[in-house]
This record gives C-alpha cells, structure tokens and sequence, in this order.
C-alpha cells in the first residue's frame, strides 16, 4: 500500500504541474510576449475557466500526503516553511491579480494586475523548481527526522545547505523555461493571429535554453544525488522515462514551428513535463526525501507512511474523489474547448 500512496501522490503532483504549468506559464508568457492590455486581456480570458481548478490537484496531493505520509508531511512542512510562505503568498498574488484586474477602469489599474501577475508566475515557476531541486539534492534531517533550511547559506551543495545554492537555482531556471514553453504553446493553441504567432516564436527560442539547461541539470542532479546512478542501474527500465522527456523535447522542436500543429506541440511539452518529473521520482525511489548526512536517515516511502489499516481506509474516499475529479476535468475541458479572440469575452 505505501508504494501505490507514493504512486498517487507522484500522479497528482505531475498533473498539477502540466496543468497548473501552463496557466503559470502563460502569465511569464504575458510578462514579455504581450504587446498591449487586449492581448494580456487575451491570455488571462484563456486560463479564466480553469486555472483555479487545476490547482485542486496542488491540494489533492497535498491532503493524500496529509494522511498517507504524515512523518513526511510534518517534516517538510517543518523544514520548507519559508518557501512554502512565499509560494503561499505568490499564488495569492496570482488569484487577486486574475480577479481584480477588471473591476476598475483606470489606466493604471489592468497594468498593475497584469505585471503582478506575470511577476507572481515566474517567482512561482523558480520556487517550484527549486523546491524539486532541494527534493532531489537532499535536506539535512536529523535523528527525529527534522530539519529547517534558511533560504540560503552559501551557495554551495553542502552538508548544511540553504533552499538556493548553485543546483538548486539551476533547477529553478529550469523550470522557469520549460514552464515559459510550456504556457507560450498552451497560448498559440488557444488564440489567434499575431498573438498565436508570437507565442509558438517564442517557445521556439525558449526550446534551446530548455534544451541546455535540460542536460546541464541532469549532469547536475547526478552530481549531487549519487541515488539516482544507483537506481536507474538497479531498475534498468526506468530509462523510459528519460526517453518520454526527451521525445517530448523532440516534438516540441518539430511542432511548435508549424502552423496548425499547436495542439501537437503542447502535448509534446506535457510529455515532456511527464518525462523529467517521473525520472526524478524512479530515480529517487524509495526516498521521498533523502538526508544530505547520509541514507539512514532519509525518509522513505516505508518509514513515512501511515499504518496499514490508514492507508486501507483511505481508499475508500480516495476512488470516488479522483474519479469526480477526473471527470470534471475531462468535461470541462472538452466544453470550453475553442479559441480566444482578442476584445471578446471569453466562454
């Protein structure tokens, strides 16, 4: 039971990223990729329908390591308080500039909202990644499984480490640029014109920084964590999913430059989403957060989770839930399906 718990954590976590990724995509998108109020007005009116929901899987995830993983939840909780503060307030930010930007018809007003908001998502985007990269890299946890990090120490990757050093901003660049991506197709697939146009350009030119960035973090990530070189050799298999993030990057590559094919290009960036977090998950298994001090105090999926009979009952909630939830997803999607057009109301 404690392997399908980490299982649907790890689901839940990957869809809140693709999904949620590209709304906060889109507002770094509207930051530089937008030339005026209509078109910022453009990208907001085309997450408008969704992009509160798909932060329910951010909350699902959430309560499912609540109740599956509690040593687990307490200890992050405990260690990641300021940048989850931070993450707190940025995703604030991002609902108060979405809601309120309308309410007043000042010409300071939209301008105000609108730079908050793509500010608030690409701090997000950094605070994100870089909270993988502290995952993957290790935390120094002590006997009782505590610890607390500083927001930073010296930059170094070190048995007393802060949430930035070198690698952890390497992987918040990261995902700052695959979510830049990321968002700019789900723009091109959803609007029209010039705007479309400037959006696949623009994930065009951020698909070569991805690229790099892609190999310099996965050299990186093997540095620092040498549990990944020990499970991608003892789980051989494993291997597929760097090949679904990699086939995902080539098809990015391929479609995003031609017209007509944005629906393609955006499912290449969600498998490519799908790709790098599922490797990350192999590689780290069964770690759900390894200590910088050494394996023995690391917390795994086996001494993390809750009793047996906990994680037995929770199925019983669980099922429903997610499938309520999926099909709302499913339907949602399919009804507000369409693109946007620049001084309309959207659906």
């Amino acid at each position: 039971m404690e392997v399908f718990w980490f299982c649907a954590v790890a689901v839940m976590i990957t869809v809140y990223v693709v999904l949620d990724g590209f709304d906060i995509g889109a507002g770094i998108f509207s930051l530089f990729g937008s030339r005026n109020k209509e078109e910022r007005g453009a990208i907001l009116q085309s997450i408008a329908p969704v992009w509160d929901g798909n932060e329910v899987w951010l909350l699902a995830g959430g309560g499912v390591l609540y109740f599956a993983f509690p040593k687990l939840y307490a200890s992050a909780f405990q260690g990641f308080y300021l940048p989850l503060m931070v993450v707190l307030w940025l995703l604030m930010f991002r609902g108060l500039a979405i809601e309120f930007r309308n309410h007043i018809d000042n010409p300071a007003w939209a301008p105000f909202w609108d730079f908050l908001f793509g500010a608030a998502s690409l701090l997000l985007a950094v605070f994100f990644g870089a909270a993988l990269g502290n995952v993957v890299r290790g935390v120094p946890l002590d006997e009782s499984g505590s610890f607390f990090l500083p927001l930073w120490t010296d930059f170094t990757v070190s048995a007393d480490p802060g949430i930035l050093d070198w690698y952890t901003i390497l992987v918040g660049l990261l995902a700052a640029l695959t979510l830049t991506q990321h968002g700019s197709l789900w723009v091109a697939l959803k609007t029209e014109g010039e705007l479309s146009e400037r959006a696949r350009s623009t994930a065009s030119r951020v698909w070569f920084g991805v690229l790099a960035l892609t190999g310099v973090v996965t050299a990186a990530s093997f540095h620092v964590q040498p549990a990944l070189s020990r499970a991608f050799s003892e789980r051989p298999w494993g291997y597929v999913f760097p090949l679904i993030a990699l086939a995902g990057l080539g098809g990015v590559f391929a479609f995003a430059r031609r017209e007509g094919s944005e629906a393609k290009a955006f499912l290449a960036s969600c498998a490519f989403i799908l790709g790098m977090l599922t490797s990350a998950v192999q590689g780290l298994f069964p770690n759900v957060l390894p200590a910088v001090a050494g394996t023995e105090r690391s917390l795994t999926v086996y001494n993390a989770a809750a009793p047996e009979h906990g994680l037995i009952v929770g199925l019983g909630w669980w099922i429903p839930g997610i499938l309520i939830a999926t099909g709302y997803f499913v339907f949602t999607y399919r009804r507000l399906a369409g693109k946007v057009r620049i001084g309309e109301t959207a659906h």
